[in-house]
């Protein structure tokens, strides 16, 4: 990752932003409605708390047959997903409450997803949010040399099988943050002084980070070998199940929104500029789908409608179907691109016929 500075254009001749901000604006107010969650999001709060931890409880007080366990396993991992996608993720974005402890309380609920607020803070809502796409700058680009998802990474010869492989290595990510990304992302973030907001004390951060890694540990595997009769094995298949659908769950839904070949990765000038203001930069790097399906809607936290998203990360997904009326409509008017695909078929298409292109060998420049 460079450290690099970059800024974006501040000429926004169109006034595109000042326009989409005061109709949104105008929105909440006319309706009278706060732009953080209601009660909508608290009732998916509880189904997805319910889905993740009650087939915990009944692994570990039960007498149950190993397939049924498997099985208990996998909706563990569907709800893990989805309390990271419409509790968690809300939370750590200041748009679950509009009372800043409840956002803290369910920012927090990341721990028992095997990962750490800082963190997640620094690298989405600082790195990933401001600057979105851009190569060494977005870590959520960086693969290290297992994937290839941008034209600006270094090609191997392995990628150009990525589009087989790469749905294998998705379901890794959540067990990647229980293991080792958490302590190597701390390391890098605390040595270039990296925060969203102040800058915290790093003897303390990385006792939360090991402290929380001991308490996560004891929950999900020392409770089930002490308290229980099921094999160690068992124990360690279901935490092994319990992340992989979790994180490919994720993955995917990650993916579809920037990993495409319709969105957008520019690079800086030599001085740092980009040629963008900031909101038509998001614009430009990120992709919906399934926006008119109400299921996909309502699992992935809107986390479908990332281009409402990435312009008012502070509101609340349970908005976003309304807003986004009025940001396709502000951005057609302004003749700029609105990304979408009508399904999430089409979209998961699109993303491996991207990896596919992302393989093939570079042509030599002249």
């Amino acid at each position: 990752m460079t450290q690099q500075t970059l800024s974006f254009s501040r000429n926004d001749s169109t006034k595109f932003f000042r326009t989409l901000n005061k109709r949104v604006n105008d929105y909440f107010k006319d309706n009278n409605i706060r732009r953080t969650g209601n009660w909508k999001i608290w009732v998916k709060t509880v189904v997805m708390f319910t889905l993740f931890l009650t087939p915990y409880f009944l692994i570990l007080t039960l007498d149950l047959p190993g397939w049924s366990m498997l099985l208990l396993t996998i909706v563990m991992g569907i709800g893990m997903a989805g309390v990271g996608m419409n509790v968690m993720h809300d939370g750590n974005h200041g748009a679950f409450s509009n009372k800043e402890w409840i956002n803290r309380l369910m920012g927090s609920s990341i721990y028992i997803l095997a990962g750490n607020v800082y963190n997640w803070k620094v690298q989405h809502n600082v790195l990933h949010h401001t600057y979105t796409n851009i190569h060494g700058h977005d870590e959520d680009l960086e693969a290290g040399r297992i994937l290839r998802f941008s034209k600006h990474a270094k090609w191997h010869k392995h990628h150009k099988f990525q589009h087989y492989y790469s749905v294998l290595l998705y379901g890794l990510l959540t067990i990647n943050w229980a293991i080792t990304t958490d302590f190597l992302q701390m390391k890098r973030y605390m040595k270039r002084k990296l925060s969203y907001g102040k800058f915290p004390n790093p003897a303390t951060e990385w006792s939360k980070l090991v402290i929380s890694k001991i308490i996560y540990v004891s929950i999900w595997i020392v409770v089930p070998l002490v308290f229980t009769d099921i094999a160690w094995w068992k124990v360690l298949l279901g935490f092994f199940v319990m992340h992989y659908v979790a994180g490919l769950i994720l993955s995917v839904v990650f993916q579809l929104a920037h990993v495409m070949e319709d969105a957008e990765m520019p690079l800086p000038a030599e001085n740092g500029t980009m040629k963008n203001t900031w909101a038509i930069h998001q614009l430009l790097t990120t992709v919906n789908f399934g926006t008119n399906n109400k299921i996909v809607n309502w699992f992935t936290g809107g986390l479908n409608h990332q281009v409402e998203h990435h312009i008012f990360p502070h509101i609340s997904h349970v908005h976003y179907s309304n807003i986004s009326k009025i940001v396709k409509a502000t951005a057609l008017e302004f003749d700029l691109p609105y990304k979408e695909y009508e399904t999430t078929r089409k979209a998961i298409i699109a993303h491996f016929r991207h990896l596919k292109e992302m393989g093939l060998k570079p042509a030599i420049q002249a």
